[in-house]
């Protein structure tokens, strides 16, 4: 029987590549729990932007939503004109370059994406029951240090 040459392979980078890995499987599962509760037949992307929109509350253009969630411009189009299509944003003219457009959340978003929170609430309150909450006040600012600089070296 022949060795598995990745598993002789020992890099010193081993734990952050474990880190990562474990992010993207949570990633993974959460998506599906998420995708499940969502009310309106909203994707975990369609969340996204409604949560990016009321979490910093400022006018976005479809290109520095794409930028900020790291997908291509005809991918983020697509999902805010869903959103549109929904009536929970509103795409208008920009005021001062009339060719872009920017990205307005309606009062129906808001109050879609408080909806969705209150949905997501039950699948956060068995996961704190089941690992308590102290697990989760240790991870959170290693996880924002992380994200920090991920986002600060794009």
């Amino acid at each position: 029987m022949k060795d598995n040459p990745a598993d002789q392979v020992k890099m010193p980078d081993d734990v952050i590549y474990h880190f990562f890995n474990e992010l993207g499987i949570m990633e993974q599962l959460v998506t599906t729990q998420l995708e499940r509760v969502l009310p309106g037949g909203l994707t975990k992307a369609q969340f996204g932007v409604l949560n990016h929109m009321v979490r910093l509350g400022r006018r976005e253009s479809p290109a520095e939503l794409a930028s900020a969630f790291q997908v291509s411009r005809p991918s983020m189009t697509n999902t805010v004109q869903k959103l549109e299509a929904k009536g929970l944003v509103e795409i208008v003219p920009h005021e001062s370059d009339g060719r872009s457009k920017i990205v307005l959340i309606t009062k129906a978003g808001v109050a879609m994406r408080e909806e969705a929170l209150k949905a997501l609430m039950p699948l956060f309150a068995q996961v704190g029951e089941a690992l308590g909450t102290e697990v989760f006040e240790k991870a959170v600012p290693l996880l924002q240090t992380v994200r920090v600089y991920l986002d600060e070296n794009r």
